[in-house]
């Protein structure tokens, strides 16, 4: 048989070509994990100050917090409808040393205001009307200075409350203050893992409340026998007969911050008025 060069020509072409498809391959395939470690290693770089910077946003945001939340707390206040269900409720953010209001926040429960109930007259008069000054002409008061309108938001409770619990967070306040406390705290379970403070429980007793004249019939307690609501106590630390409480509840808010204020004692006083704890 002759000798064919044709035939071995042909297989070194194809043995050529199959030769530098494989080098070809190992080269892509080289040149794939060395971009890929390049580009890992570049992509690490670049996220290890991007991390840093993250960690150090946390870090800051914690210790706002923590700032935030030695300086803040809340007093609120409640509108009841003809069911006893909670209609309007009031929140006043003040500052712990001064007792200065700083912020009020007013919601109405679309479905129980519809319902009605004894001052459902007042529902959307959310300024604080009461009067300004005492007898000897002096404001009552830095709260005082809060007295804008407060526009309501109007919604469903369970929007409502779920809002009001983010705006309390975001202000890091675990601690809300009232008069009548347990009236307040029992109307609204959804706000049951903060502390709650009843003012009453201090601004009803002579050994904290000095403006309680001699006279006033007392238990052995300390405690005033009748008259001690908002109105009567008001008046008395105001020394100005002509407050009345409104019966909204983000003026009432106001009013029951300033018992606070006029009492004067540091909120330390007000441990012993705690009510879920």
């Amino acid at each position: 048989m002759a000798y064919n060069k044709s035939l071995d020509f042909l297989n070194m072409i194809k043995n050529g070509e199959s030769a530098l498809g494989n080098n070809a391959f190992h080269k892509t395939e080289s040149l794939t994990k060395t971009e890929s470690l390049t580009k890992t290693e570049s992509l690490t770089k670049t996220e290890s100050p991007i991390k840093a910077k993250a960690h150090a946003r946390q870090v800051n945001c914690k210790s706002a917090t923590t700032s935030i939340q030695t300086n803040l707390f809340a007093v609120i206040d409640t509108e009841t409808n003809w069911h006893d269900e909670v209609m309007s409720l009031g929140v006043a953010i003040a500052d712990k040393t001064t007792f200065r209001c700083l912020e009020t926040r007013y919601y109405i429960f679309e479905q129980e205001a519809r319902v009605g109930g004894m001052y459902s007259s007042v529902l959307y008069r959310c300024a604080n009307t009461t009067a300004p000054a005492n007898r000897n002409g002096a404001t009552l008061g830095t709260a005082q200075t809060t007295t804008s309108a407060t526009s309501p938001i109007t919604a469903a409770r369970a929007t409502a409350m779920a809002d009001l619990s983010d705006y309390l967070s975001s202000h890091g306040i675990t601690s809300i203050y009232a008069y009548n406390a347990k009236f307040d705290c029992g109307h609204l379970p959804e706000l049951q893992d903060y502390n709650w403070y009843d003012i009453m429980r201090i601004a009803a007793y002579k050994q904290f409340n000095k403006s309680i004249p001699d006279t006033a019939p007392c238990c052995k307690t300390g405690r005033l026998k009748s008259n001690y609501g908002v109105e009567p106590i008001t008046r008395m630390l105001a020394g100005n007969d002509r407050y009345y409480e409104v019966h909204n509840a983000v003026a009432d808010a106001i009013d029951e911050l300033r018992i606070i204020e006029l009492l004067g004692l540091p909120l330390d006083s007000y441990n012993i008025a705690l009510i879920n704890g």
